[in-house]
């Protein structure tokens, strides 16, 4: 297609824009460079998109799944040495990429000549870094280098050893780097740096929290990496609202935490002064059993002993008799929501023991409520009360957890259009015909793409010092209807069963029938509804959901709809193995198509180093490109060529003496 032609009369409208832009470039000369620079990197291969979903406090796996960049540092480490080198070897060189710290302390106790070690190992390090470096402009390498080596490795990164003129000088800088004692922390600076130039952009599709236990582990690590962004899952809500200060939430997280015996992230990572709540469930159901409230260990590793079990379940069943009471007080408040019916503990007839839902009673499976008063059973006792200002203090005043909010905020979205691709965690509310449905709340009436932007709004304002008082505390209400709303997109379920779960033992009434979307979503047709509304465009273009963990044991498959939609939760939290078969799918998205990989359970890290085990992969060909994608196939790229339309105008207005120089 041919330029369009730039006037005079088009430039002189355009002049106070042209005068700013001429700050950054006041000559013609530094004009054309930028052009020249910019339109070489169009020319790059696009790099490479790292998809993660549903993390759930797993950071043993997700921290691996990083490192190896779900198999793409082996796959390049084989190309480059699968003729050359043993498996053994390429998969202890994998281990020292990702691992280096810890490698290289195993390899200081056993091995008996270092110098040849490291002479060996530089020497395929420099190798596989200037391999992943290749899609980088030399000025995006740079600013990625390590301040105490950047001038080294740009050297040996740039000056090939196979050339014979410069053989010596490689060779020279290598026995150089050994020689005055500098090889392991060289070692160290350059696996890094592999695994930050191996992925260029990592997303996360929602629930980095709950189940496992190290989910502010997680959010450390995503605070100080290079290039990411979320969309915000349930589990993130449930966790942002309660931070915000929403009892609910707070009661909700507590609840969880204490079903999988995981307090870690709340002791530890957030320093959360349980002992208030472990004290009045103490004294509250010390004669209760509580074994309907006994904690769910998944991981034997992990399981407390008896005396603690024993602990957590008064407090789980504490905080839950909490939950039960502020739901009821919630849905009274909201009856915008449409909830009421959901207030479960006013429906209960104390003298049976049974509880009235629908129009058929059930017996309950635990009747002892000490703190429950029939006449008013929403009403929290005064130690209740109490509990919960103490818990909803310590959530507001840890530092640690409203930064990683912050992060959350800064670097997240309900949805996200990368590349052609449409990120969201679960789901757009949709009806049974296909079309969108249409949600009433706050006095609209939003479908689709308008009413997950404006919920977006809502969840920004809870956190908006600026907004009034009034609309920042319903927006925190508001955190618990997005959390088990049946008009959530992060739910869109019937309901959340969570009191039937625990107090009915007719699993019929367990039942959370899903939303429409989790149907629909099977078809082409509706999915290519869905992508043109959000405005996705491109030949390849996709719709990628975490949410619901694929049944990959029963033969369910990730890739739907004619391979427009993939689901990427495949069960990265143990308490999701059994029922799907596996532990969690990665995507990853490179300049020749898309891989899915399909990962087997994680052992840990230190039989990672020790033995060099890799998470077994599967590797799923998605979708391969007719041809190398570039930057200029992406959306990147497509910034860049408005950036170099703006700097030919400009260079334009230089030659025609519009703009002195």
């Amino acid at each position: 297609m041919p330029k369009p032609v730039i006037t005079k009369k088009s430039l002189q409208a355009d002049m106070r824009y042209l005068k700013l832009l001429a700050r950054n470039f006041p000559t013609i000369s530094s004009v054309t460079t930028e052009i020249i620079n910019l339109e070489a990197i169009l020319h790059l291969p696009k790099p490479t998109e790292h998809f993660l979903a549903d993390l759930h406090g797993e950071n043993e796996a997700f921290q691996h799944v990083l490192r190896n960049a779900s198999g793409n540092i082996r796959r390049k480490v084989k190309e480059l040495f699968g003729n050359t080198l043993r498996e053994k070897e390429i998969r202890d060189l994998c281990t020292l990429i990702y691992y280096p710290k810890q490698k290289l302390e195993l390899v200081r106790s056993t091995d008996t000549d270092l110098s040849d070690f490291y002479q060996t190992t530089l020497n395929q390090l420099i190798a596989v870094c200037r391999n992943v470096s290749s899609k980088y402009t030399r000025s995006k390498v740079r600013k990625s280098l390590p301040e105490e080596f950047a001038y080294i490795i740009e050297e040996l990164l740039h000056e090939s050893s196979d050339d014979r003129n410069k053989q010596a000088y490689v060779g020279v800088i290598i026995q150089t780097i050994i020689g005055t004692g500098r090889a392991e922390g060289f070692v160290v600076a350059i696996c890094e740096l592999i695994q930050r130039l191996a992925i260029d952009q990592l997303h996360i599709l929602g629930d980095i929290f709950d189940r496992g236990p190290g989910a502010h582990l997680i959010m450390d690590t995503l605070s100080s990496y290079h290039h990411w962004d979320i969309q915000w899952g349930n589990h993130d809500i449930l966790w942002m609202g309660a931070a915000a200060g929403n009892p609910l939430c707070i009661a909700s997280v507590l609840r969880l935490s204490l079903r999988y015996a995981n307090t870690q992230t709340l002791e530890e990572g957030y320093a959360i002064n349980l002992l208030p709540l472990a004290t009045f469930a103490m004294e509250t159901y010390d004669a209760d059993a509580c074994t309907t409230y006994l904690p769910k260990i998944e991981d034997p590793s992990r399981r407390p002993d008896e005396k603690r079990c024993r602990l957590l379940a008064q407090m789980h069943k504490a905080v839950s008799v909490i939950q039960f009471k502020l739901e009821c007080a919630a849905y009274h408040a909201h009856p915008e929501w449409n909830m009421l019916d959901r207030a479960l503990l006013e429906h209960i007839d104390f003298a049976t023991g049974e509880c009235l839902i629908g129009d058929r009673r059930y017996a309950l499976c635990d009747t002892d409520f000490p703190t429950v008063d029939p006449q008013h059973p929403a009403m929290l006792t005064q130690g209740e009360e109490e509990l919960m200002r103490s818990l909803c203090h310590s959530f507001r005043i840890s530092q640690h957890l409203q930064q990683h909010v912050e992060q959350l905020l800064q670097h997240g979205s309900i949805y996200g259009i990368y590349n052609s691709n449409l990120l969201f965690h679960a789901s757009v509310p949709m009806n049974a015909d296909g079309t969108f449905r249409s949600v009433h709340f706050a006095d609209e009436q939003l479908a689709g793409r308008e009413l997950l932007d404006r919920i977006e709004q809502i969840v920004r304002q809870a956190y908006d010092p600026e907004a009034e008082a009034e609309r920042r505390e319903w927006a925190r209400d508001f955190f618990w209807y997005l959390w088990c709303g049946p008009n959530s997109p992060f739910f869109d379920k019937s309901k959340m069963a969570t009191f039937e779960r625990y107090l009915i033992a007719d699993k019929e009434t367990h039942r959370e029938e899903k939303g429409a979307y989790y149907t629909l979503r099977n078809d082409a047709a509706v999915c290519d509804m869905i992508m043109d509304s959000f405005g996705v465009r491109g030949k390849h273009r996709h719709i990628i959901n975490g949410h619901v963990p694929v049944r990959a044991a029963c033969g369910e498959n990730p890739i739907k709809a004619d391979g427009r939609l993939m689901v990427i939760d495949g069960g990265f939290a143990k308490a999701y193995h059994d029922t799907t078969g596996i532990a969690g799918y990665t995507l990853v998205y490179h300049s020749r198509g898309f891989q899915l990989v399909q990962h087997a359970p994680f052992t840990s890290t230190q039989e990672a180093i020790l033995h060099g085990t890799d998470i077994q992969s599967t590797t799923q060909i998605v979708e391969m490109m007719g041809h190398r994608a570039m930057v200029n196939d992406t959306d990147k790229g497509a910034a860049l060529r408005e950036q170099i339309a703006d700097l030919e105008r400009l260079l334009v207005a230089y030659r025609k003496n519009l703009l002195s120089l």
